[in-house]
């Protein structure tokens, strides 16, 4: 094992050292046993050159979906805490970086403001927004920097064979790096002939560079039975509910076992999220939660789940009211720090269902109804009533026209999710022609 890793640690340093004008480094790190050797390995490689010329810069990032199993986020917390300080004290040229969905892309913002059903394997609507392209966009900003940019992944061609043949396929015919999916970016995979059982006996035996040992990492595998989710950068990336740490709504599997082995060993403090987390795969293909129509107007079939519409307003306000209970049930165990939902969401939900004609159901008479504290969205219904307002006041002429611009802007909202917006253009053409005939008004005089 010291001479794989010996070869490995020369490798990286002679990679490191290679390019006149140092294209960034980008480390997936998930906190996992793979991500946590590579990010390991890369600092004890860097330790042997001399400090005046790590003149490279090596960002790790780790993507936060905002529904990833709590225990875990604390334990990656602490873990990159330690990791930015003890990089500048060791003048290792790393820095430290989170990204996390945009608001209007966060799971519970589509699943009970939008009321899109829980993900499946058909519709796993989750995997762009919540990892792919918080990654990408980092990525994209440090290719616009530097021109290229190189990602270190801890992937292993022992792992599964669909990921070995995918790192053979975009395998450059010379060199250690491999062509990525976006322009200008390259992955480097220094692990990627290490085994499972080498991965464990090099954390069991070398300390960690940043400081302590991996005694916590080895229980939570021990006790979770499962492995981490590395980071997305693709679509080929399976789901990582089923055996490794993920996110704790994941209802593209049909069991959580990472879950399930954690409440097993002790931590049965989750078992409101497991729960909550069941009742959201027994019902998304229940009729009665479901819309009759489509937000779309796409064609509706009885027996065919993947055609209804959304979540009914009163199975989002269901849903929403479970979610805040297993949140004060954890909160009242572990603290007012174990947040589920976050204050910004719980207005974008609000808001959503304002547009969505939603009024029977408020978010802060359920949150105040479940929670000591008052959460006061007055001034957020206020603005939105204002914007109402003002458009109704525009179309005072044509009371049809705010009609329509609502029915635009939702359908533009609702392309937006999709992993393929095909057909906007001529679905928003569609509208405004129907709008046209039913007014019986012409398109200049629409313009006039």
């Amino acid at each position: 094992m010291s001479l794989i890793l010996s070869f490995i640690e020369s490798e990286i340093q002679d990679q490191y050292l290679y390019d006149d004008n140092p294209r960034p480094w980008i480390i997936g790190f998930s906190g996992g046993k793979d991500s946590t050797m590579l990010l390991q390995v890369v600092w004890n490689a860097l330790l042997k050159i001399p400090a005046e010329i790590r003149n490279r810069p090596i960002y790790v990032i780790c993507n936060d979906t905002l529904v990833e199993n709590p225990k875990i986020v604390s334990f990656i917390k602490r873990t990159l805490d330690v990791v930015q300080k003890a990089a500048a004290e060791q003048s290792i040229p790393i820095t430290v970086h989170r990204t996390t969905p945009r608001l209007e892309d966060t799971f519970w913002v589509n699943l009970l403001g939008r009321g899109y059903p829980a993900p499946n394997n058909t519709f796993r609507w989750c995997t762009e927004r919540l990892k792919i392209n918080p990654t990408t966009r980092f990525i994209q900003e440090k290719i616009s920097e530097k021109g290229e940019a190189i990602i270190l992944l801890g992937t292993r061609s022992e792992e599964s064979q669909s990921r070995a043949r995918s790192m053979k396929r975009h395998a450059m015919k010379t060199g250690r790096l491999r062509k990525h999916l976006l322009p200008n970016a390259f992955v480097y995979a220094p692990l990627q002939d290490i085994t499972t059982n080498e991965v464990w006996q090099y954390l069991m035996k070398v300390d960690a560079p940043w400081g302590g040992k991996h005694k916590e990492l080895h229980t939570l595998y021990r006790n979770a039975n499962a492995g981490d989710c590395p980071l997305v950068i693709d679509e080929t990336t399976p789901s990582c509910g089923q055996s490794r740490f993920g996110c704790w709504v994941c209802t593209v599997v049909s069991r959580d076992k990472s879950m399930e082995g954690l409440v097993l060993n002790g931590d049965d403090w989750m078992e409101p999220l497991m729960e909550f987390r069941d009742v959201l795969i027994d019902t998304r293909n229940d009729r009665s939660y479901r819309e009759m129509r489509r937000r779309t107007d796409s064609p509706f079939k009885e027996d065919d789940p993947t055609t209804w519409g959304p979540y009914t307003p009163d199975t989002r306000a269901k849903f929403l009211t479970m979610l805040l209970r297993a949140q004060r049930e954890i909160q009242l165990s572990q603290g007012e720090d174990m947040q589920l939902i976050s204050h910004q969401e719980l207005v974008a939900i609000q808001l959503t269902w304002y547009r969505d004609g939603i009024f029977n159901h408020k978010v802060a008479d359920i949150y105040n109804a479940i929670n000591e504290q008052q959460l006061d969205m007055s001034k957020h219904e206020e603005k939105f009533k204002r914007e109402e307002q003002l458009l109704r006041d525009v179309c005072a002429d044509n009371p049809d026209d705010f009609n329509l611009i609502q029915e635009l802007l939702t359908l533009q909202k609702n392309k937006s999710l999709l992993v393929k917006k095909r057909n906007l253009k001529d679905e928003l053409e569609r509208h405004i022609e129907l709008h046209l005939a039913k007014t019986k008004r012409t398109p200049e005089a629409v313009h006039a």
